[in-house]
């Protein structure tokens, strides 16, 4: 089976592979000063805790591996010895600002994006741009034939980015968990198929 890449270089952010339990630190720090953004639309911050934290750096782990989710960390492309950016940057990046991730739902030809950030990474295009990101790293695995992102009715924030992308709206259907605080129980799903490459 082919992955993608650990290691995805967005200027100035990278997407980088979870390190397992090296990331715990930064990883509960990110979550615990994103709690009260992410309340409104996350049924999961419900059961946060430093426990859960290392459970899902494991899961990460182990996911990874079996191709069911890819995660990744969204971090300044800061070098934590030095101002290298890029490539420089790939042996250690800087502050976390946000996770993304894709995993695989029913059917094996699709995955699924989904993505959040700290507070203060919003308004940059930063969820735009790794959404993009992993888009095209997702396109360029050759079992994959769609992508997805689902969202509440209710978080049009989220609505946003696929429409960029050039996902469309395929159906909305009753969500099957509990509504997280503001939403509405009502999920979208958005579309997006491989490109057709151009005939010769």
């Amino acid at each position: 089976m082919e992955r993608p890449r650990q290691f995805i270089d967005c200027g100035d952010f990278v997407l980088r592979r979870w390190r397992g339990q090296s990331d715990f630190a930064p990883a509960l720090k990110l979550i615990d000063e994103s709690l009260d953004h992410l309340r409104p639309w996350e049924t999961w911050v419900a059961q946060h805790s430093a426990e859960n934290t290392r459970r899902f750096l494991a899961a990460s782990e182990a996911k990874w591996t079996s191709g069911e989710v890819y995660n990744y960390a969204i971090a300044e492309a800061e070098a934590e010895a030095g101002t290298g950016t890029g490539a420089e940057a790939e042996a250690g990046t800087g502050s976390l600002i946000g996770m993304c991730q894709t995993y695989r739902p029913a059917d094996p030809r699709c995955r699924r994006l989904g993505y959040w950030l700290h507070p203060a990474a919003t308004g940059r295009g930063v969820a735009t741009r790794a959404a993009a990101a992993l888009v095209a790293e997702m396109f360029a695995l050759p079992d994959v034939e769609y992508l997805e992102i689902t969202h509440d009715l209710s978080n049009t924030s989220s609505a946003a980015i696929p429409r960029r992308l050039g996902f469309t709206e395929v159906r909305r259907e009753p969500g099957t968990a509990p509504a997280a605080p503001s939403g509405s129980g009502i999920v979208v799903v958005w579309r997006l198929r491989r490109p057709v490459p151009p005939s010769p």
